[in-house]
């Protein structure tokens, strides 16, 4: 992992590469709220937050993974109903609002939430996913949070398996019921990390 620097916040150049990552990672949860992939990109490259984004480099300053944290202050991936208006349109953006709603966790009292965390295919068993993980931890300790709190569906194991290996545990399991079919996935796991020498 010597060949990978770490910076936040994310840099500018980097904003589309991370949208299209993002895209990459999550359009089978997301596809029916922010599809078609042309505008999801559109919206995702202007919502992005790079003050709430650590971005893993390659030597030649190719984007490698990112991870996004969520606070009091903001998320990597946020927006407003303007946002979603100026890709989707009015009506586009009235019921795509009501969908990522019910996706929406608020902000919790010394609990740093993840706000995402995708690799690119071609870097994947280099160690990019530990890395930004333990990058996240350490943002967190800086903060004063007690918590990392996470969300892992059901149908991604390899990244629970991840998560596990990194101290995260699970704590409640959330079921869609029959709202599955419009994320593609029937449950997700909240998951915690709690932080050695902060108070809870």
């Amino acid at each position: 992992m010597s060949d990978i620097t770490l910076a936040q916040p994310l840099p500018e150049s980097a904003r589309a590469p991370a949208a299209a990552l993002y895209w990459q990672a999550f359009s089978g949860k997301l596809g029916r709220a922010l599809g078609p992939e042309d505008r999801a990109l559109a919206f995702l490259s202007r919502v992005i937050n790079p003050a709430h984004a650590i971005a893993a480099m390659g030597p030649e300053g190719a984007l490698l993974g990112v991870a996004g944290f969520k606070d009091a202050k903001g998320a990597f991936v946020g927006g407003t109903f303007g946002d979603l208006a100026a890709i989707y349109g009015i009506f586009g953006a009235i019921w795509r609002a009501a969908l990522l709603s019910l996706l929406e966790r608020a902000p919790e009292a010394g609990v740093l939430g993840m706000d995402g965390i995708c690799v690119d295919g071609a870097a994947r068993g280099r160690g990019v996913g530990t890395l930004l993980l333990q990058a996240i931890l350490a943002e967190a300790g800086r903060g004063g949070y007690h918590t990392v709190r996470l969300d892992v569906i059901d149908s991604n194991p390899r990244a629970r398996a991840l998560y596990e290996r990194m101290g995260f545990e699970a704590v409640a399991e959330e079921r869609l019921g029959p709202l599955a079919p419009l994320f593609g996935f029937r449950s997700a796991t909240r998951m915690h990390h709690a932080l050695a020498g902060q108070g809870a």
